[in-house]
């Protein structure tokens, strides 16, 4: 027992392949049990008390949410008066579904319709908010990409670009909102311009910071070879930090996903941040939990394709790992 503690809390020593998936299940179901034990047990934390039968409350109806403190008081003021008495069992507010209400709205939320004609299904406000996604950050490493290898290459570039980075990246993406739909219109342009403007900067300070990072030897060995300026950059820089880089494109990819819901505020109302939108005006609160979860769904499954794409394209990164 006390080997297998000591291998699990061993400082930078790597778990056995079943004990890493069975940590990492467990990371999902530990929130997950919190989650169902304050849904499901009522004296954990059920705020409210959901009304089964008013009695001779005159404001009390059937399936109304009041609060416990409000439901004992009429409750008392009934017994005194010897009327009919109110009923009811402890529930938690509205805007907090129980696991198993999510779960169904999983399902009814694609096969719903929208209430109106000029709303959109589930999975074609997804598909907007995809190519929002994809369209931003796809040009935003286009440019920050090169540029952040070319400042962490040379110290001229380095001086030229990054100070103004640097004092760029703390404007807040959204104050720019305004202006983006001035200029690029009120559809997807600017939403697209605001997951660029989130990620851009950043992309060019931690991709040069990571070019630095380069072993120094491995330039000087070139260069000793009689390497020129731009064999170094595309013979040895580049090749030297691929896979770093690769990493970093993936973190910043999930950095987009976080300005997404303030990009699709710019303009019109379109994408999984209307849906979200829509449902908590209904109060359909399952339906907003359920959103938001496949958010980060779909999330986490692009950085894990991302990750298994990785692992092929650089296999020999395991490999050295290992010796």
């Amino acid at each position: 027992m006390a080997s297998a503690v000591a291998q699990l809390f061993s400082v930078r020593r790597e778990l056995n392949a079943n004990t890493r998936i069975w940590v990492i299940i467990f990371s999902f179901i530990l929130p997950l049990v919190v989650w169902s034990m304050i849904s499901y047990i009522p004296f954990l934390w059920h705020p409210k008390v959901e009304i089964t039968s008013p009695g001779d409350v005159g404001y009390f109806s059937e399936g109304m949410l009041v609060d416990r403190e409000v439901f004992d008081s009429e409750l008392q003021k009934i017994i005194k008066e010897d009327k009919v008495q109110p009923e009811g069992f402890p529930a938690n507010p509205v805007y907090l579904p129980a696991p198993h209400e999510v779960a169904v709205a999983f399902y009814t939320a694609f096969t719903t319709e929208p209430k109106r004609r000029s709303e959109k299904w589930l999975h074609e406000s997804l598909w907007d908010s995809v190519q929002v996604i994809f369209w931003g950050f796809l040009i935003s490493s286009i440019i920050g990409v090169p540029l952040g290898i070319i400042c962490g290459t040379y110290d001229f570039f380095s001086k030229l670009f990054e100070p103004f980075v640097e004092f760029f990246r703390y404007l807040p993406a959204p104050a720019f909102g305004a202006l983006a739909v001035a200029i690029l219109g009120i559809h997807s342009a600017p939403k697209i311009a605001i997951i660029f403007i989130g990620t851009f900067f950043q992309q060019v300070l931690i991709v040069a910071n990571t070019t630095r990072k380069l072993d120094p030897s491995l330039l000087e060995a070139a260069m000793t070879l009689g390497a020129k300026r731009t064999t170094l950059l595309f013979r040895v820089v580049i090749p030297g930090i691929i896979t770093y880089l690769y990493k970093d494109l993936r973190i910043l990819l999930g950095w987009a996903w976080t300005y997404l819901i303030v990009a699709e505020l710019i303009g019109t109302s379109s994408g999984i941040t209307w849906f979200i939108t829509q449902q908590a005006r209904y109060k359909n609160f399952e339906n907003v939990y359920a959103a938001i979860m496949i958010i980060g769904i779909i999330g986490l499954t692009t950085d894990l394709i991302l990750a298994w794409i990785g692992r092929r394209l650089f296999s020999w990164e395991r490999e050295m790992a290992k010796t």
